[in-house]
Order: structure tokens, then C-alpha cells, then sequence
């Protein structure tokens, strides 16, 4: 567990410190405060935050609020609740750690907490701004069709075999995809020639600006089914019944559809160079909150097993290193946790400067 969240690679450190974490820490104090101030709400783009915060409610003898908020939402809600001095979301955990880098930490609409006691337990790479957990997108496919996975390299999906039969988010929807983008480009360009190599048996010539690019080009003129979510994604690979499912990328949390519809959802655990990529969550204050040691004390809750665990059910690593994650959890992530291309943050607002810049190459090479 500790190298496959060592090798995520959050490497940013300029931002918000992490106020309070070089100060003894008192659990006690720290609950006792909070049971003088209001009940507190959490964004998070997840449901299951409805029942974590139940479970905090519970255990500390509080009130929080859970509500789910995409990403997107939550970037105008805490902006301007903050602008207006009415706050509603005290906590966020947000996943566009881009934009969080770029429009709220600068801004000080929010601020960064790490609790003094986890400060050996989270990585030094995910403390500032912490992040909570690191979320996956996997390459699978259908193990009711195939005895393995379809495909061993990338640039196999560029090929006419697979012309119209992969299926992912359309990355004009979505801002991690073309994060994504960026960050191929940005930190894994070397690895994608190499992999052209090792598909083609020669280096690879192109005029884009970079391999990475060449490859997205390649993969979007190979008419990719574009969905509006990772749902469409799922049932295009992984439903039964199929002759000649699609080969997908998909949301690693996707994969407790084997168990609820039936589905037959297999991470291609052997594709080159990586089988996936992550993203970051990070969980952050609102600077006007009324309960700052509520949502404090929130923070360190979810840092813990008892807090986070309704996440790791869907494939969600904890930055906690002490954690381990369930034995069934649904993807089997874990096994392959080091073949993420993982989230690099050092480069977070180039992600956000250049989402546009990457939207329109897609949009400009994209065919049906």
C-alpha cells in the first residue's frame, strides 16, 4: 500500500499551509470545541458522503450534513457563498484539485487543515493541500468474452480492430480526462513512444507536439464512443450477453456493477505502459466557516479507516498509509495500484490553464 501511494506523486507545495499541524493535537479539545458551534454541511461529488457523514453525526454526537455536489458545483457554491459571507459548505472534498489550485486556494476562499497526528500517516506529497484519497480510471473489459485482456498495448487501440469499440467519457464533459491529457503529455510522453516501439517495431515520427498528443489523436480519429458518464461506459463493456463488448475506461468504482447488475467488468491489468490513471481528492475549509473545529475534526474523521471506508468500497486508496484497503473491494485496484499513472500536481495549473487548449484538440480530431 505505502509504494503504490508513494508513487502517486503529489509533489506541490506552494499553496495555503497546513495551518496547525506543527501543534500538539487534542482529540478531546478538539470535539469539545465543536460541540459549540453550528452543524456543519460536506460537498462531495460522492452519495456515499450522505452516510459518512451520518457515521461522523453519530460518533462525535454532532450534526453534519452530507450532500453531493459535482465538482463543478461545488467550485461555484463555495466561490460564492464565500463572496457573499454566507457560507453552506464548510467542508468540500473535491476532485478538481486543478481548479481548486488555480480559483480557490490563491483566493483563500478555502483553507488547507492537516491534523497534527496525521502528519507521520499522510505522505509529505499529499499534505499540501491534503489530499484525502486518490480516485482511478481503469482500462477494462468483459471476462465473459474473453479468458484475458484484449489488448496489451495502448497503441493497439489506435488500430481498425478496435475503430468504434472503445468506450470512455467524452473529455469535452469532463475536466480530469483532459487533465489527463496533460499530464500524459507532461509526465508520460517517454513512456508512450516507448510503448510505439514496442507496438510498431519503430520510433515513432509525428508533428504533433508530443507522443502523448499523438496518441490521443490517434485514439480520438479511431471513433470512440463518447458517453456523458462512466454508467454508459460500464454496461458498454461489462454487460452480459454480449458477442463483441466494447474496451473501456471507466471509473474504478464501476466495478461493484458485477455484483449489483450482473455485470462482467475485468481490469486489463497487463496493458502497456500503464492500465490506468488517478486523480486526486482533496479536503479542504471553507475559510468563513462558523465551525471550524467541526469541520476540522470532519477532516481528521475521513483521514481515519472508520471514516473513509464507505469510499474504499468503491476502489477509492486513502492517503493514509496505515490503511489497508478490504479484501473485497470490487476492482481488485490494489493488485495493480503501481501501474496508475499517477496524478502529479506540480504541474496542477498547467492542467487548468490548458483544459480549453485540450478540449479543442479533441474536439478537432474526434470522429464518429
Amino acid at each position: 500500500m505505502t509504494a503504490a501511494i508513494m508513487a502517486l506523486g503529489l509533489t506541490t507545495g506552494i499553496f495555503v499551509g497546513s495551518a496547525g499541524a506543527q501543534d500538539a493535537f487534542d482529540l478531546d479539545a478538539l470535539v469539545a470545541a465543536a460541540k459549540q458551534e453550528k452543524p456543519i454541511n460536506i460537498y462531495d461529488s460522492t452519495g456515499k458522503i450522505v452516510e459518512m457523514a451520518e457515521n461522523f453525526s453519530a460518533k462525535y454526537g454532532l450534526k453534519a450534513t452530507g450532500m453531493k455536489v459535482s465538482a463543478n458545483s461545488q467550485l461555484e457554491m463555495i466561490i460564492r457563498e464565500s463572496q457573499a459571507g454566507n457560507v453552506q459548505g464548510d467542508v468540500v472534498l473535491i476532485t478538481d484539485a486543478p481548479a481548486a489550485l488555480a480559483q480557490l486556494l490563491p483566493e483563500e476562499f478555502v483553507e488547507n487543515y492537516l491534523p497534527a497526528d496525521m502528519t507521520a500517516k499522510v505522505p509529505a506529497q499529499f499534505q499540501n493541500p491534503l489530499a484525502i484519497s486518490t480516485n482511478a480510471n481503469v482500462w477494462a473489459y468483459n471476462t465473459e468474452v474473453y479468458d484475458k485482456c484484449p489488448v496489451a498495448n495502448i497503441w493497439e487501440l489506435t488500430e481498425p480492430k478496435w475503430k468504434g469499440k472503445v468506450a470512455m467519457v467524452d473529455p469535452l464533459t469532463k475536466g480530469n480526462y483532459t487533465d489527463w491529457f496533460n499530464q500524459l503529455e507532461k509526465h508520460g510522453t517517454e513512456k508512450v513512444a516507448a510503448a510505439y516501439k514496442a507496438y510498431f517495431g519503430k520510433d515513432i515520427e509525428t508533428t504533433d507536439k508530443s507522443a502523448a498528443a499523438a496518441w490521443i489523436k490517434a485514439l480520438a480519429q479511431n471513433a470512440p464512443l463518447a458517453t456523458d458518464g462512466d454508467d454508459p461506459v460500464a454496461e458498454a463493456v461489462g454487460a452480459p450477453g454480449q458477442k463483441e463488448p466494447f474496451f473501456g475506461l471507466l471509473s474504478s468504482a464501476k466495478f461493484r456493477d458485477n455484483a449489483d447488475k450482473g455485470y462482467k467488468l475485468g481490469i486489463c491489468s497487463s496493458l502497456d505502459p500503464w492500465v490506468g490513471w488517478n486523480y486526486i481528492k482533496l479536503g479542504l475549509i471553507a475559510s468563513k466557516t462558523q465551525s471550524p473545529n467541526t469541520a476540522k475534526l470532519f477532516i481528521r474523521y475521513i483521514l481515519t479507516e472508520e471514516g473513509i471506508a464507505p469510499q474504499m468500497k468503491d476502489g477509492k486508496l486513502p492517503t493514509n498509509i496505515d490503511i489497508k484497503m478490504p479484501e473485497d473491494e470490487p476492482s481488485g485496484l490494489m493488485k495493480v495500484a503501481d501501474k496508475l499513472l499517477g496524478y502529479d500536481s506540480s504541474t496542477g495549473l498547467d492542467d487548468f490553464d490548458r483544459r480549453e487548449e485540450w478540449q479543442d484538440f479533441w474536439r478537432v480530431n474526434y470522429k464518429k
